[in-house]
């Protein structure tokens, strides 16, 4: 069942530029790859090149659970592809953002594509929908990247 997919949406309170950005910037990262309650991100280092890699590591209930992929597209401010590879998904899972300026701010798609099955998929989609809406609340509690 590999072809399943998923799509989630958000628009976020900050421009474009600043949204894409936080996808590459590993101190942000850390703020907002957070797709449960009570979850931390201890690890997040990123090689932010085509072909480069990155490393998130969530923190819930006393288990780490390492996630990792490699950039296939960076197109600034606009388009980002990474394969995603962690506990569930199947093999060659890519996800793929792209960032529109709208009146609001910035509209986010993540599409999510291969999962073992539609368990995997609905659970990714729950939290991918709880990483955008924690992007959000980091910009709107004021948080830069450099900060």
């Amino acid at each position: 069942m590999t072809d399943l997919t998923m799509t989630t949406e958000r628009t976020i309170n900050a421009p474009q530029k600043a949204v894409f950005d936080a996808w590459l910037n590993p101190e942000m990262l850390a703020r907002f790859m957070t797709p449960g309650p009570d979850m931390t991100v201890p690890v997040a280092k990123t090689d932010a090149k085509v072909g480069g890699g990155f490393e998130i590591v969530m923190h819930a209930g006393g288990t780490d659970i390492p996630h990792h992929g490699t950039y296939k597209e960076i197109s600034p401010h606009e388009r980002l592809v990474f394969t995603w590879f962690g506990p569930s998904p199947a093999e060659d899972s890519t996800v793929t953002l792209t960032f529109d300026t709208v009146d609001d701010g910035t509209h986010v798609t993540l599409r999510h594509d291969r999962f073992i099955d539609e368990q995997r998929r609905d659970d990714h989609e729950k939290g991918w929908t709880s990483i955008l809406a924690a992007l959000d609340t980091v910009f709107a509690q004021g948080v830069t990247q450099n900060a």
